[in-house]
C-alpha cells in the first residue's frame, strides 16, 4: 500500500503522443496545470509530462512519458554477424542480445525517470505486443530501483478522457503469459528469418554471379502474406464472368 506521504507515480505510454493525452485527460486541475520537461538522461527521449493529484485515494505526484515502441529489439551477439564465419544453421542456436537506440536511450531515460517513483502504472497498448513493451519498461524500472516499485497495468480500448479515467480506476497487473509468447515470436522470426536469408543470399551470389554482395532477404512474416497477395491476383486472374 502507498503510504500517505505524497507518493511519485511514473506512467508510461507507448508514444510520446499518448504520454500527453494521458496527461491532459487524468490531470485534475486541467491541462494548465501540466508542467511540461525533457529527460533528464537523453536529450532526443520522449519528453515529461507532470502534474499533482491523487492516487489510490492518497495524493500523488505524477510524471507522464513515453516510449517509441520497444524498448529493446533482438539481435545475434556480434561474433555471429558475420556470414563467412557462421553458418545459416548455426543461427538456431547462436547467442542473442537485447539492443536500443542509442540515439534516444529510452532505457536510461525511463530508468532516470524511475530513480524517485513509488508506484508503476503501465499504459502501453492493451494488445501482446504491448504487453511485451510493458515488461521491457517494468523490468528496466525495476533493475534501477532494486525492484522496489508498485506496479500496475492500466487496460483501455480509446484515448477518450471517459475511457482513460475508467482504466486508471481499474488498474490490474501485467500477464506474463502475453509477454513471453511476443518473446517467443521475436526469436522464432530473428532465427529463421536470418538463416533463411543467409542461407539463399550464399547460395544464389554463388549461382547467380551478377547479384555481387546483394542480400537476399526472408521474412518469416512477409513471405506469407506474399503468398496470400498472389494467390488473390492468380483467383483475379483465372475468374470467369458469369453471364
Amino acid at each position: 500500500t502507498v503510504g500517505m506521504a505524497p507518493a511519485t507515480v511514473l506512467m508510461v505510454g507507448e508514444k510520446p503522443a499518448i504520454a500527453e493525452t494521458l496527461a491532459k485527460a487524468l490531470c485534475p486541475g486541467g491541462p494548465h496545470q501540466i508542467r511540461k520537461r525533457g529527460s533528464t538522461a537523453a536529450k532526443r527521449a520522449p519528453p515529461v509530462h507532470t502534474y499533482d493529484g491523487e492516487f489510490l485515494g492518497q495524493p500523488a505526484h505524477f510524471k507522464v512519458t513515453a516510449t517509441t515502441g520497444h524498448v529493446y529489439s533482438l539481435d545475434f551477439a556480434k561474433e555471429f554477424n558475420d556470414p563467412n564465419k557462421t553458418s545459416p544453421d548455426e543461427l538456431f542456436l547462436a547467442k542473442t542480445v537485447h539492443c536500443y537506440d542509442p540515439s534516444q536511450n529510452v532505457p536510461a531515460h525511463i530508468q532516470a525517470e524511475a530513480q524517485d517513483a513509488d508506484v508503476l502504472v503501465l499504459w502501453l497498448d492493451c494488445d501482446r505486443e504491448g504487453e511485451a513493451i510493458a515488461f521491457e519498461v517494468l523490468e528496466t524500472c525495476q533493475r534501477a530501483v532494486n525492484g522496489r516499485l508498485l506496479v500496475f497495468r492500466a487496460v483501455f480500448s480509446a484515448l477518450t478522457q471517459a475511457d482513460l479515467m475508467h482504466a486508471c480506476a481499474n488498474l490490474r497487473q501485467p500477464d506474463r503469459r502475453l509477454a513471453d509468447a511476443v518473446e517467443a515470436r521475436q526469436e522464432i522470426d530473428l532465427r529463421a528469418g536470418a538463416a533463411f536469408t543467409r542461407w539463399m543470399t550464399l547460395r544464389y551470389q554463388v549461382m547467380f554471379p551478377e547479384l555481387g554482395d546483394q542480400v537476399l532477404s526472408f521474412g518469416p512474416c512477409q513471405f506469407p502474406t506474399l503468398g496470400f497477395v498472389v494467390e488473390r491476383w492468380l483467383r483475379i486472374q483465372r475468374f470467369v464472368p458469369e453471364p
